[in-house]
């Protein structure tokens, strides 16, 4: 990601099908379980062939790491969890919960000591998931999702987003590694009260947003609220400027089969950004302002607008009621297909050295099913895939606008992967050079130029590895 959440996307060498493509068609066309030569862990190493039953397993203890720490993912999960030990007595959960940024740093030392955990959230793409894979971290799922037909609860879009080549050279390709609960996108939260004062009504388009801020900020309020002390949240505000001027084409770049970073849209976005912290639009000193400080400002009426994912919504709406209102970000034209930075949740995966895979397998099915769904909706959370207790939200509450806005993204082809995912190392580069942007410390060329180093130099490995990887028609393998 680039959030405290959960992300998608990644690099692709080889064709991928758009996010979400067919407005999140459920009954996705199966594949047979384990087709690419992958397969799951079941007793003693072997194929899973059956559903496992974990309570023939014994007395187990599942260890679980996670970073669902917020008060909707928080609150899903509690609840899921007490309801599979009420189903499995035999089963204890020890979970452990860390914040995104504590949990990208400190998983990979998890999971490869001595005692590493039966199920972790990883964060998709090049730094996280394909490098535990490259590592043998991480055990492979394809067999469980013929099982418990992860293949059909989930469209293929989504499922490939958290597979990675046999080879771990290549995302969005391959082995399955895990699967998600939440969908997410960062939509544009405001506070209704805020705007009505200021006399902004609510965006229908991109210019009306623009033209809001200024307004805002005349009579005497904060346009946006944002943090970057936690450096993440700076991708999603760029991500969502970019979207605006060039979504298909961050969206190939990012997949590895586009134009690269260094691209006027990168550099436009990049000025977009200057110029709103020029103009005190964003926060002075925002990149010393938390991520969860700028949020609780926000709720408390500084700020009319918070550009931040979904997984924000249940807190945001405990604390503001009525007053909060939620959409995608305006489209250049009333009406038009939205475009936003988002995808799903991160994936929940079993490690290769897990001492009961099937029990974990179990979990992982338990926590994204039906049922699961409806308990994500009670606490207003997006599920990847919607079930029937998100048809029956009202659409005029935020909860409403949050699933509509969903829905649309998913019905446009509207969805552009976390930038992050790009390379191994793109969370770094990109999170330093935009706080040299909101700094003004650099100019958007030189991080657009900073960009394009980093990805071209990856995506030339890439192009090496498959050169490598195939045979000449003369010196067949």
């Amino acid at each position: 990601m680039g959030r405290p959440r959960t992300g998608s996307g990644g690099i692709r060498r080889r064709a991928v099908p758009a996010l979400l493509a067919a407005g999140l068609a459920l009954l996705a066309t199966a594949c047979v379980p384990g087709t690419d030569g992958s397969m799951a862990y079941g007793p003693g190493g072997g194929p899973a062939t059956a559903v496992p039953d974990p309570a023939k397993a014994g007395k187990v203890t599942l260890t679980v790491w996670d970073q669902e720490i917020r008060g909707g993912t928080n609150g899903e999960l509690e609840q899921l969890n007490k309801e599979f030990h009420r189903k499995y007595p035999n089963v204890t959960i020890k979970r452990v919960a860390r914040s995104f940024n504590d949990l990208k740093t400190t998983l990979k030392l998890a999971v490869s000591g001595n005692n590493p955990p039966d199920v972790i959230q990883a964060n998709q793409g090049y730094p996280d998931m394909v490098s535990f894979v490259r590592a043998g971290l991480l055990a492979p799922l394809d067999d469980y999702a013929g099982i418990y037909a992860w293949n059909t609860r989930y469209p293929n879009t989504l499922l490939n987003l958290n597979r990675v080549s046999a080879d771990g050279t290549d995302f969005g390709t391959g082995r399955l590694y895990g699967i998600s609960q939440t969908g997410e996108y960062i939509g544009l939260y405001y506070n209704k009260d805020v705007l009505a004062k200021a006399g902004v009504q609510p965006p229908r388009t991109w210019g009306e947003f623009t033209a809001g801020l200024a307004r805002l900020k005349d009579r005497g309020q904060q346009p946006i609220q944002f943090g970057n002390l936690d450096k993440y949240p700076a991708i999603h505000t760029f991500g969502v400027l970019q979207d605006q001027l060039a979504g298909a084409e961050a969206r190939d770049t990012v997949l590895g089969r586009g134009s690269g970073f260094d691209t006027a849209a990168t550099k436009d976005a990049a000025a977009t950004l200057a110029d709103w912290t020029k103009r005190g639009y964003l926060p002075k000193g925002a990149n010393g302002l938390g991520y969860d400080d700028a949020a609780k400002k926000f709720s408390s009426g500084d700020g009319g607008y918070l550009l931040t994912g979904t997984w924000q919504l249940a807190d945001l709406k405990k604390a503001m009621g009525d007053k909060l209102g939620m959409m995608t970000p305006p489209p250049a034209s009333a009406g038009a297909a939205p475009v936003t930075t988002g995808g799903q949740g991160l994936a929940w995966s079993i490690t290769s050295r897990s001492k009961h895979p099937e029990v974990a397998a179990a979990y992982l099915d338990f926590i994204t099913d039906e049922h699961a769904a409806d308990v994500m909706t009670a606490h207003g959370v997006l599920p990847a895939v919607p079930g029937a207790a998100a048809e029956r939200v009202k659409p005029d509450t935020v909860d409403g606008q949050m699933i509509a806005g969903w829905k649309r993204l998913s019905a446009a082809d509207g969805l552009v992967p976390y930038l992050d995912y790009s390379t191994p190392t793109f969370f770094d580069t990109i999170t330093a050079g935009l706080q040299g942007v909101i700094s003004g410390k650099t100019s958007p060329d030189a991080f657009a130029a900073t960009l394009q180093k980093d990805y071209g130099a990856f995506m030339k490995k890439q192009r090496e590895r498959h050169a490598a990887a195939t045979p000449s028609p003369a010196e067949p393998r």
